[in-house]
């Protein structure tokens, strides 16, 4: 079953056919893009999905699909998150911790991407706080709700080939910040928590994977203008190997396609502590101009494991 789709594969292709009534699925980042497609393909197949936001007004809007295409006992609740605020963050695993209710799926949806120098609530550089830090604590923190058989889906990107962690300077006190540089330690910081945590929960039968979701307009990119957006897929495209075809924007249900595919569909020993994209795991790729494939640094796991400890210093919180 896993083998049979790929990059045009849609939410909707893949789960044709799954039955998820009495699952439970968290997502994080329900108030636009892939986040409200992933909810809404979930719950159709009968899933209850959790999703957490920033503004829950503009969720409540955004998510009036999942509702109704809601199916077979699925359905849809709100919680508030911002993941660039740690006091967000622990009151938002607190209320879920205090609700008590398990989770089959954790999905690590949110983020944002290449945007100007900036620092979270916390003090730290924006792009890692919030597509890593904040998620960090969050997953470990409800982390005693992921029965065993669950799993945790991070969202990463081909992002991650911009730049590995840096461990010595993650918030650029003593490096210049370059917008993608940013974006890539925290794209690739996403894929070494996803290989140090289930490396820490396996044994218990919990399983973590990252995924690329592709190259997809949404509100994701709202800090490149378009000359940036099209120099990028230029870029792209003069890198691509001869013979190649030149890249193409998948629409938001493809995208969403890869998240839903490991987080119900995939084996579970097949995605464990891997990176995948087009719905299939990715091979370990180096040199320039390649598109697919992941860089070798990010699934290092004594990178991975020296990233945890980075993170639990910078947050103040063992886990």
């Amino acid at each position: 079953m896993s083998g049979s789709f790929g990059a045009k594969s849609t939410t909707d292709e893949v789960l044709s056919g799954v039955d998820l009534a009495g699952k439970r699925v968290f997502v994080t980042g329900v108030s636009a893009g892939l986040g409200v497609e992933t909810a809404r393909a979930l719950a159709a197949r009968g899933a209850y999905v959790v999703g957490a936001a920033r503004d829950l007004e503009k969720a409540q809007r955004a998510t009036g699909a999942v509702r109704k295409d809601a199916a077979n006992g699925g359905g849809l609740a709100l919680v508030e998150l911002d993941l660039a605020s740690l006091a967000s963050v622990r009151a938002c695993a607190d209320g879920l911790n205090r609700a008590g209710e398990p989770f089959d799926v954790v999905i690590a949806n949110a983020g944002v991407m290449a945007c100007p120098k900036g620092l979270t609530a916390d003090g730290f550089e924006t792009q890692l706080g919030t597509n890593h830090l904040g998620h960090f604590v969050l997953v470990n923190r409800i982390a005693g709700l992921m029965k065993p058989g669950a799993r945790l889906v991070n969202l990463s990107s081909a992002g991650h080939r911009f730049a590995d962690v840096d461990l010595d300077d993650p918030n650029f006190e003593r490096t210049a910040y370059e917008e993608f540089v940013a974006y890539g330690r925290s794209k690739t910081a996403n894929i070494l928590f996803a290989v140090e945590f289930d490396r820490r929960h396996r044994n218990r039968g919990v399983r973590a994977t990252a995924v690329h979701p592709g190259g997809i307009r949404t509100e994701l990119g709202r800090h490149m203008t378009e000359e940036a957006m099209q120099a990028l897929v230029s870029s792209i495209d003069a890198a691509r190997p001869e013979g190649a075809p030149k890249f193409e924007f998948k629409t938001i249900p493809q995208g969403a396609a890869t998240s839903v595919w490991a987080g119900v569909v995939a084996s579970a020993d097949e995605i464990g502590g891997r990176y995948c994209e087009d719905c299939h795991v990715a091979g370990i790729t180096q040199g320039e101009g390649v598109r697919e494939g992941v860089r070798y640094y990010a699934l290092d796991p004594a990178r991975a494991e020296a990233l945890w400890a980075k993170s639990e210093e910078m947050v103040g919180e063992r886990f």
